[in-house]
């Protein structure tokens, strides 16, 4: 029998975590460009180095979580993740504010590891379920975070910096004392291999046509997504002239009503729809909320659009997580989790780059209307291969 005592835990370590980092979220683009002069490029590269940080550690983080348990390596990461938000307070360069940006990708390469937690403790049956508990999480992270951020800006960059570091470190402390370890008989064969590229474990993952093709998809979806990262706090400010405190505010109901869809809507529907239609779902949201942004015209246009692209990444964020856990042996459920975040990791990389090239040379409407035009393709491609027969139970790895 699977406990599932622990996931309220890991749902407070992970949304005091998530909140610290959302503080910085809508505010880290402008302080790059009003305090210290970044070009958009520049501030593309910023968002990207910490999810590249992230594809290079997601899966030797969640194999290294199979071997000595998920608890040391989500507290040893918090612990990073801390001293970076403490570099950033005191970031004066491009170059200090990039390295504080690595640590922060070194230490938020846990989300594989909290996935992996949580599918420790339930069925498959009631893992979409589970999921969803770390989607709302960083929903409700990315409610209270960038509000909290958009006020203590007021105050100095900075002072939101050692914010962030405080919370995580309340997330440590609480952490530390709190949370069990979930993983009961990890996998001690052998040595502790530590590989940044393990081609022949990623190829023995990806040749399977459901696990491959899942991870595929999600690398896509979240390239679209990922388009806006670093582009949609300075459409705000550029263009729309929004304060730190509406770009925060608009960031804080994107959370809000993913935390709706994740607690709420995503339970009904996984009652009434097939896993495909979910997924199909979801997609058409994200289309028509990419689409719209840079068309929105003003604060309450733009609110609105944002909430329909919430709609469909509240949607997308938790199913195919757990249809990618559904398919996978148990006992590499934080090596599989953690290739999968380590992937679209990547796909975090390749959009803020694209995007922050796209907006600096192209044209406002660019990083937007190219994920609206990858999500599309993501349809069809969803339309035609997330068939029942298609896709085959992954046994084995």
């Amino acid at each position: 029998m699977k406990s599932k005592a622990s996931l309220p835990i890991i749902f407070v370590t992970i949304f005091i975590d998530l909140m610290g980092f959302g503080i910085l979220i809508p505010i880290l683009p402008t302080f790059a460009s009003k305090q210290l002069g970044i070009s958009d490029l520049g501030i593309g590269a910023i968002v990207a180095i910490y999810s590249f940080m992230q594809f290079l550690f997601n899966p030797i983080l969640g194999k290294l979580s199979d071997r000595i348990g998920r608890r040391p390596v989500i507290l040893a990461t918090q612990l990073i993740t801390a001293v970076s938000y403490i570099i950033f307070s005191f970031s004066n360069s491009f170059f200090l504010l990039l390295f504080s940006r690595l640590l922060a990708g070194l230490g938020g390469s846990n989300i594989g590891v909290a996935q992996a937690y949580i599918a420790d403790v339930t069925t498959k049956e009631e893992r979409a379920k589970g999921m969803g508990i770390i989607g709302a999480a960083f929903g409700l992270g990315f409610v209270f975070g960038p509000l909290i951020g958009a006020f203590l800006s007021k105050y100095g960059y900075a002072f939101t910096g050692l914010a962030s570091a405080s919370f995580t470190m309340t997330a440590f402390i609480f952490a530390y004392f709190s949370l069990p370890e979930s993983l009961k008989e990890p996998n001690k064969e052998g040595k502790i291999k530590i590989k940044v590229f393990d081609l022949a474990f990623i190829k023995k993952i990806l040749v399977n046509p459901s696990i491959g093709f899942l991870i595929a998809l999600f690398f896509l979806i979240i390239f679209s997504i990922a388009n806006i990262y670093g582009t949609f706090a300075i459409l705000g400010y550029k263009f729309y002239h929004f304060t730190d405190q509406q770009n925060g505010l608009l960031f804080g109901i994107t959370g809000f009503v993913s935390v709706l869809i994740q607690v709420g809507f995503i339970r009904v529907i996984s009652q009434k729809l097939s896993e495909r239609n979910i997924v199909l779902l979801g997609i058409f949201f994200m289309i028509l909320g990419l689409g719209l942004i840079p068309y929105g015209g003003n604060f309450l246009g733009v609110a609105i659009v944002i909430s329909i692209l919430a709609v469909g990444t509240g949607i997308l964020q938790p199913t195919i997580p757990s249809m990618i856990s559904k398919y996978s042996p148990e006992d590499q459920q934080g090596a599989i989790l953690g290739l999968n975040q380590s992937i679209s990791a990547f796909a975090r990389v390749l959009g803020p780059l694209w995007g922050g090239f796209a907006y600096h040379y192209i044209g406002y409407q660019f990083p937007f209307l190219t994920g609206a035009f990858f999500t599309l393709i993501t349809f069809f491609i969803s339309f035609l291969m997330l068939k029942p027969e298609r896709m085959k139970v992954y046994q084995n790895v």
